[in-house]
């Protein structure tokens, strides 16, 4: 067997028998269930209860019996109550949970604006409340202003229309829906993981690689093994040890998801979504959306370019990631070389957002070319559809990539594995690189 297998086996092998690998895989799907179970739950549980507010209104603007989603409103009579006083029965009165005070407008009766009206509550009013509020308020100012100038509100109402656009997509066979919301999700969760995950990973070979360095364990490795092959089999290993973690996590994963829908917390079909409508738990079209949409997407083709993505961008920022290792004697002085590495994939995904919006576009393209920043880049486009002289052309440039990033960090790795005692500088790296043999 080639010395470079022989140092991946070690890797595997060791790492699998931690205690914290086995903690770790076991617990990632288990924390991604909660993540999908979680909000069906908190769908399915009792709503909070209603606040109950006085209301004096000074501005005369709302009716005898105001309603506002989230709050019970009690009307009192403005002429005979000021803010002092209704702040009193609030006070008094234990059922009675704030008050919501509105003074005269400033502008006057005739233009109906409503300024600084105040919402009073015993604890911190809930989320939205106050937002809620000023809708009802903006209603009814605007239902005022209405008869001020002689027009029925009744009748702005019956002549106010709805209308909708189905997104559809063109293509040979006829048209589908495109989708565009559940493709920015996939698109955005492929690029969000390839992107912990390369750095989880990468980051796992830098400090094996400094852990044997200061140890010095390095030491007796090199006397049976070339420091490139060490390197590159140090690389493997844990990229195995990735897959196969990363393979039981989606095992597990998809078996939780499956358990809860059988257990009828998630709705995976219309009947099923209908059901959980009828019994009063709120559903968007998402879930169904998705369905449509996934029936028009090669689900094993997005896997097996997920799955290259990923191991190309982990071997390709592992390699770098184990020059630095053996760069530095601990991992504080690794600070000064981590951000040109982590640079491209955080800009990438800071301009996930930007890509979303125009898959096709020049900046989504010329960074699904660059190898540092493919594998976010082309996970995000691949859901939209991505033109095959592209991806091949990606794929081609990240295999290069590759293989550029290995023979740049072997010839680092090979003298900085052995160096000790002196912080190293980029003059100290260029010289490494352009060493000779």
């Amino acid at each position: 067997m080639k010395p470079f297998l022989l140092v991946a086996q070690r890797e595997i092998t060791t790492r699998i028998r931690k205690r914290s690998f086995l903690v770790m895989t076991l617990l990632g799907p288990i924390l991604f269930g909660a993540l999908i179970i979680a909000p069906a739950l908190l769908s399915s549980s009792s709503e909070p209860e209603d606040l109950n507010l006085l209301v004096v209104d000074h501005s005369y603007i709302l009716p005898g019996t105001p309603k506002a989603e989230g709050a019970n409103l009690a009307y009192l009579n403005p002429a005979e109550v000021s803010e002092e006083q209704g702040l009193k029965l609030v006070r008094d009165q234990e059922e009675v949970d704030g008050l919501l005070y509105i003074p005269e407008s400033i502008n006057g009766d005739a233009e109906f604006s409503i300024q600084n009206a105040k919402l009073y509550t015993k604890e911190t009013a809930p989320l939205g409340l106050a937002s809620e509020l000023e809708g009802l308020l903006e209603r009814f100012a605007y239902e005022g202003k209405l008869r001020h100038f002689g027009v029925d509100p009744a009748i702005v109402t019956q002549a106010k229309s709805s209308a909708s656009v189905k997104s559809l997509e063109l293509s040979d066979q006829g048209s589908q829906a495109s989708g565009t919301e559940v493709k920015t999700a996939i698109g955005f969760l492929g690029g969000i993981l390839v992107y912990m995950f390369t750095f989880l990973y990468a980051a796992q070979i830098m400090r094996g690689v400094i852990e044997e360095k200061t140890s010095r364990i390095v030491e007796v490795l090199v006397t049976s093994v070339k420091p490139a092959q060490l390197m590159l089999g140090k690389i493997l290993g844990i990229a195995t040890v990735g897959l196969l973690q990363f393979g039981i996590w989606i095992v597990l994963t998809l078996a939780v998801a499956s358990a809860a829908g059988a257990a009828g917390l998630l709705a995976t079909d219309p009947s099923q979504m209908e059901a959980m409508s009828a019994a009063g738990m709120p559903q968007s079209g998402m879930m169904q959306s998705a369905l449509e949409v996934l029936d028009t997407i090669n689900v094993p083709g997005l896997i097996g370019m997920f799955l290259f993505y990923f191991l190309s961008g982990y071997l390709l920022y592992g390699a770098l990631f184990a020059a630095v290792g053996a760069a530095v004697d601990s991992e504080t002085d690794t600070q000064q070389f981590m951000l040109p590495l982590t640079l491209p994939l955080v800009l990438t995904f800071v301009m996930a957002t930007s890509m979303m919006e125009n898959p096709n576009g020049t900046l989504a393209v010329v960074l699904s070319m660059i190898p540092l920043s493919a594998p976010i880049a082309m996970m995000i486009r691949i859901p939209f559809g991505v033109p095959w002289y592209e991806l091949l052309a990606s794929m081609s440039f990240m295999v290069l990539g590759f293989l550029g990033t290995v023979w740049l960090a072997g010839r680092i790795y090979r003298v900085g594995i052995l160096s000790y005692g002196k912080k190293t500088t980029y003059a100290d790296l260029w010289k490494w690189i352009r060493m000779k043999h």
